[in-house]
């Protein structure tokens, strides 16, 4: 497929519980706005992500987002040359909202619109400030609530899956074990909060390592060996060492990530990590992965927290590069609540 201009590219991300809209530069990587609408108070009395009310609210943020995103960049739609968004994996009823306004906008304006992966979106936020060169070949770890997947990138659309969470995500089990402690919604956060000043090895929680492939993730055992020591405890005993509990379940999570993306970097001999998704904004999580590399000597690429998290810039860089390629979409676009990597455009860019 014949490559084609790069042009300022509109994206739209609205996979789970934020609406996000962005706008890239007409170099395909520069970031002239970003626009993040999050929901976390509509979900938090629920203690997660609700996908009805979810859905609902994309439903009536998604046009004043990409408003405010086209007015923070000082463009109209008459300068946008392309939209990319986000076409799965997530709740159905977020995708649709996206996908379907992308698709609107694009027949209205006769603009291409391109489909993109949200895991390949996470992927590629480190291209917001580094070049393919300083970014390729690396074992990507991809972690949020959705999602722990291990990935060997050995180029921009060349991506090798190595290994995938076989239940929990770290995401969801952080939210998980958050409601076993009391401590609230999102999850994350609230658990390193409570983990500060606890004693990570005060209790010994398991590292799981399944026997299928050892590159893959299982943190249902974890959350549930956390379940089993608060009944243990009691509400009085869990009110006392809910610190230590915190920082324990919060070091087993981190010994689990660093030592599965060791194990791929032996594998693959790759000398560069990328780390994205939401749970990479922990930081315990990033310290580690930061002294570890400095100490073995392999680089560490971590975006900044507000491209941790769900966002539009990172589905932006990544169809910027799509259409720079000739690639796009046509009425066929749909939203996939569940979407492998599309190997078609893997082979196009890997060609």
């Amino acid at each position: 497929m014949a490559p084609s201009p790069v042009v300022k590219v509109l994206a739209i991300e609205t996979s789970c519980d934020e609406t996000a809209a962005a706008v890239i530069g007409d170099d395909g990587h520069s970031l002239l706005s970003n626009v993040v609408e999050t929901q976390i108070a509509a979900h938090q009395p629920y203690g997660g992500v609700v996908p009805e009310i979810a859905g609902r609210r994309h439903a009536q943020a998604i046009r004043p987002t990409v408003e405010r995103a086209l007015a923070d960049a000082q463009l109209t739609l008459d300068d946008i040359g392309g939209i990319a968004v986000t076409r799965g994996p997530g709740l159905i009823g977020s995708l649709l909202v996206g996908v379907n306004f992308a698709k609107a906008l694009a027949w209205a304006r006769g603009l291409p619109v391109i489909g993109l992966h949200h895991i390949e979106g996470h992927m590629l936020a480190p291209l917001l400030d580094h070049t393919d060169d300083d970014v390729f070949p690396a074992v990507a770890l991809i972690v949020s609530g959705g999602h722990t997947s291990l990935f060997h990138a050995e180029r921009f659309g060349n991506y090798r899956r190595l290994g995938r969470t076989l239940d929990d995500a770290a995401g969801e089990a952080f939210d998980k074990v958050a409601r076993l402690l009391g401590l609230g919604y999102p999850g994350g956060p609230a658990v390193q909060r409570a983990a500060e000043g606890g004693n990570p090895a005060a209790f010994r929680f398991p590292r799981p390592v399944p026997e299928r492939n050892r590159l893959d993730f299982s943190f249902s055992g974890l959350k549930t060996a956390v379940s089993n020591m608060t009944r243990e405890l009691g509400p009085e005993g869990v009110e006392a060492r809910r610190a230590d509990l915190a920082a324990s379940f919060q070091a087993a999570v981190v010994d689990v990530l660093f030592a599965k993306t060791l194990a791929a970097l032996d594998e693959t001999g790759a000398k560069r990590v990328i780390l994205s998704g939401g749970v990479a904004a922990n930081g315990p999580l990033r310290n580690r992965f930061r002294a570890e590399g400095q100490a073995r000597g392999f680089e560490v690429l971590i975006p900044p927290h507000r491209f941790c998290t769900d966002n539009a810039a990172m589905i932006g860089v990544a169809g910027a590069r799509r259409l720079a390629a000739g690639l796009r979409d046509g009425n066929e676009l749909d939203a996939e609540s569940s979407w492998p990597l599309p190997e078609r455009y893997q082979e196009v860019l890997s060609a």
